[in-house]
């Protein structure tokens, strides 16, 4: 196929997702690398740049912004597919371009001649000229040209590089194993006495399910159903099927993903550690943990200290959940109430959140359609950033039909970004959970382009002629990646290594997104979200405040949990051993302990599905969840204190947060202040606990009243 005539070639505003096929992966990277690299003599940007290169930003940053960016351009389009339209057609031609890639990759970050030229910059007299922006472009490359290996010697290097190769394969094959056993598992359903206390939302999803797996004459009301491992279904049976059996079946199911057959991630798992011990190793460093946070904000000593800092202020909320649940389940003569496991944790406490707070999720649904909730979510973005978001739909093509376009305006009505919002869970092609990534990216060097981004979430679909009826955890998980996205659309830096989302330390990287899920529970906006889909009636007064409410339910159990994901990515990239006594899984079941008031499985391999760590950017840094919800609290408190009902306020807090969080990027580092004095020490957050259960009500910095808003306003 003649390269002029491969969409992932084009020179295209909008990339032609319509059009891109598998068939294209394979001749679009042959071209691309080869006029990248050394692979074609008459076109070498690589080559010509390490040639000609000086110690100046045109001779050195800008060509190589426009390698960096052509490479993940294509790439982070096949790789969007890959996560989004899965198929083994892709899969082939991912898995034969994919050592080129890397070799590519390497060889660019290996590159003697720009690492060079780097440091001349940093040792220069007119360093201190230098803006913000471009110090830290300049510190960030050279460390990164260090942990890439520029350093080591030959042998070493070759090393480095089969290990990174390895680490690359093993990452895409962990992703696969996963999609693969999700979608093996299927639970078909004739009986109704199985089925009983399953919303209709629910029934409806399971019977379109089965009608999808032939049985063409399949209904909501009397089934069969089919249910799956794919998150709507799976929650849906633990949150409220009554057959205790059927819930330890599917749970169990859940928790063993990709931990047998052909789709075993053990092997894989183990693989992985032990190349990334030895990349640290190679390096200089004692562990991979120690590599990770050469990028980041925190030390491994301080990210342990948040985890057991909050583990200690949850572990008795949590035991205190647990009796709550207890004491319900003997209340109800349920057979298991001495004997709570962990498939009836999820039941009990959607029973006893309906029973404290009066709260049914499903009867909330028919408030949060979709298209309000989106309508809500963009009003708000106007009234804090001054920017219209628009439908765009046909403007740029898609990849499925459900994926709506938009565009992102600024106050006087002119462009300044655009993004892709795919919302409905599709279990045969599209992998688990919500995320944001980047297709374009701001930059001096690409004037003419603006940032585009993709925000992908896997919420109920629509069923028959209702919209998407959303549960409120969808809810935040819309406002959590549109923070993402507001990161990298509002950007106003020009240096494009450090626009967006790039170049901000990882574990500050969630500070907009948990920043934009605190405004789900302010009552102006949760009114303004929750509309009747048929009615328009907005949701009762008394239950938005209920809602508002239980926020704080089983917050202690809920944090152990995310204590629990924490401490054992931190301990695999600490304390593992490949090849030692002690496994994988008895890491996990070591901090369970800690984390778990009612024991975990033994056969529990949650860990084969930890894809955050394991094929994605989050080893050694899932603690980065809790660091930056310090962070987001912060800064969130100063609308709070303002007043939330202050419009005039909030709207020149919502300024300042734009312009000098969302709009720098990467550009300034987190500001010092609020690092040592919030993230500093123990005893560095303050607990706040309700009279009637102990729940976690909120944390912060505790060192000062002034910690919550002079170091916050030094944010903005």
């Amino acid at each position: 196929m003649a390269a002029e005539l491969n969409p992932l070639l084009d020179d295209f505003v909008f990339p032609p997702f319509d059009v891109i096929e598998p068939k294209h992966v394979r001749p679009a990277f042959q071209s691309l690398l080869a006029k990248l690299s050394l692979l074609r003599v008459q076109e070498k940007d690589l080559v010509e740049l390490e040639t000609t290169v000086e110690p100046t930003w045109p001779k050195l940053v800008e060509p190589l912004e426009k390698i960096i960016d052509r490479l993940s351009v294509v790439w982070g389009i096949v790789n969007h597919l890959n996560a989004v339209k899965d198929s083994p057609e892709l899969r082939s031609a991912i898995e034969e371009v994919q050592p080129g890639k890397v070799e590519f990759q390497l060889r660019l970050g290996q590159s003697k001649p720009i690492y060079n030229a780097f440091r001349t910059i940093r040792e220069s007299s007119d360093w201190e000229s230098l803006s913000d922006a471009r110090k830290r472009i300049v510190e960030a490359q050279i460390k990164e040209a260090v942990l890439n290996g520029v350093s080591l010697e030959d042998g070493k290097r070759e090393h480095f590089n089969e290990v990174q190769q390895e680490l690359e394969k093993l990452s895409q094959k962990f992703e696969e194993n996963i999609l693969d056993s999700t979608k093996q598992f299927e639970k078909l359903i004739t009986d109704k006495k199985d089925i009983e206390g399953f919303p209709a939302t629910a029934l409806a999803m399971a019977a379109e399910m089965a009608s999808s797996k032939g049985h063409k004459d399949a209904t909501a009301e009397n089934g069969p159903w089919v249910l799956t491992l794919d998150a709507p279904s799976y929650r849906s049976v633990m949150q409220h099927a009554r057959n205790r059996s059927l819930r330890e079946e599917v749970y169990r199911a859940y928790v063993t993903r990709a931990s047998s057959g052909d789709h075993n991630n053990t092997p894989i798992i183990e693989r992985i550690l032990k190349l990334k011990l030895e990349k640290a190793k190679l390096l200089g460093y004692n562990n991979y943990a120690e590599v990770s946070m050469e990028m980041k904000m925190a030390t491994i000593n301080k990210a342990e200290e948040l985890i057991e800092e909050l583990q200690s202020a949850s572990w008795n909320a949590a035991i205190q959940d647990m009796d709550d649940l207890k004491n319900l389940a003997k209340a109800r003569d349920a057979i298991e109430a001495n004997d709570l496991n962990q498939w009836d944790i999820n039941f009990w406490g959607e029973r006893l959140r309906e029973l404290k707070y009066d709260i049914n999720e499903e009867a909330l649904r028919p408030f949060f359609s979709l298209p309000t909730v989106i309508n809500g979510l963009f009003n708000l973005a106007k009234m804090l950033f001054e920017i219209e978001i628009e439908p765009a739909d046909g403007l740029a093509p898609v990849w499925n039909n459900d994926v709506r376009f938009y565009c992102v305006k600024d106050s006087l009505g002119i462009p300044i970004a655009y993004f892709y919002f795919d919302p409905y869970a599709r279990p045969s092609e599209k992998r688990g959970g919500a995320w944001m990534d980047v297709v374009f990216g701001r930059g001096r060097t690409f004037s003419r382009r603006l940032p585009i981004a993709h925000i992908v979430c896997n919420q109920t679909p629509p069923m028959g002629d209702k919209p998407s009826l959303m549960t409120f955890r969808e809810v935040e998980a819309v406002f959590h990646e549109f923070g993402h996205a507001l990161q990298h659309m509002l950007t106003k830096q020009d240096e494009s290594l450090v626009s967006g989302t790039r170049g901000i330390e990882w574990d500050a990287v969630e500070l907009a997104s948990q920043f934009m899920e605190n405004w789900c529970y302010e009552r102006g906006i949760l009114m303004s979200i929750a509309k009747h889909y048929e009615t328009g009636e907005s949701l009762p007064e008394e239950i938005c405040l209920k809602l508002i409410s239980a926020r704080t339910f089983r917050a202690g159990s809920l944090m152990l949990r995310q204590l629990r994901y924490a401490s054992v990515d931190l301990e695999l990239h600490t304390k593992y051993i490949p090849d030692g006594s002690e496994t994988i899984y008895d890491i996990d079941q070591r901090v369970g302990t800690r984390t778990n008031v009612i024991p975990l499985l033994l056969e529990d391999r949650f860990l084969c599905s930890f894809s955050h760590i394991f094929a994605d950017k989050y080893a050694a840094g899932y603690y980065s969840y809790q660091w930056a919800e310090v962070l987001s609290a912060d800064a969130f408190s100063a609308f709070e204190e303002a007043g939330l009902d202050n419009v005039k306020t909030i709207k020149e807090l919502g300024r300042k947060f734009r312009d000098s969080i969302l709009a720098v990027g990467g550009g300034k580092s987190p500001d010092q202040e609020v690092r040592s004095k919030c993230i500093g020490s123990l005893g560095f957050l303050r607990y706040l606990w309700n009279s009637e259960g102990g729940n976690l009500l909120q944390w912060r910095c505790s060192d000062t009243p002034a910690c919550l808003s002079t170091s916050t306003l030094n944010y903005f």
